[in-house]
């Protein structure tokens, strides 16, 4: 008897589970892939402190020929103020397609800097919360689409004293 009683209490489960795991299927996405996610965050944990660097060095590794230093902001902040020399694709624009028109090949350095980088501009660099900051981001994103070389600008600076030079209508005005 005690069988039976336990059988029905296993099918009864099993009977109310399986909306809920018919439910789970029905959200599957096959282009969304958080578990990935955090992988290629964990892997390139180790060589992106490595690769976080002074301004000095970016800006010496900036002046390096084929260097692309990379502003993934959006297009109205880069219009403010960037780095001299900079391109923008912000992230959101992110794509194969995309990457690949801005850096030429996987193995190109490329710079990255973002809001978190500056204070004293507000509007150009509105600071995010430092676990948002799009610096984190842009790192796993260009490790993801199999981009071998970034580097990040790791300290923040002030606009008004660092040796960085910067472009954008906050700095020359409107035309």
């Amino acid at each position: 008897m005690r069988h039976v009683a336990g059988m029905k209490t296993i099918l009864a489960s099993i009977l109310l589970l399986a909306p809920i795991l018919q439910a789970a299927d029905q959200m599957a996405n096959p282009l969304i892939d958080y578990r990935r996610f955090q992988q290629i965050a964990r892997e390139t944990e180790p060589l992106r402190e490595k690769r976080r660097v002074t301004e000095a060095q970016f800006a010496a590794l900036a002046a390096e020929p084929g260097t692309i230093v990379l502003d993934a902001r959006s297009a109205d902040k880069f219009a403010l103020r960037h780095i001299r020399g900079a391109v923008n694709l912000p992230f959101t624009d992110f794509t194969a397609e995309s990457l690949a028109r801005v850096i030429p090949t996987k193995t190109t350095r490329v710079l990255i800097y973002c809001n978190n980088n500056f204070q004293g501009a507000p509007q150009s660099f509105a600071p995010k919360v430092a676990s948002a900051s799009l610096n984190i981001s842009t790192y796993i994103a260009l490790a993801t689409y199999g981009y071998t070389n970034a580097f990040e600008l790791a300290p923040l600076l002030d606009v008004r004293k660092t040796k960085l030079q910067f472009e954008g209508t906050e700095v020359t005005g409107p035309k």
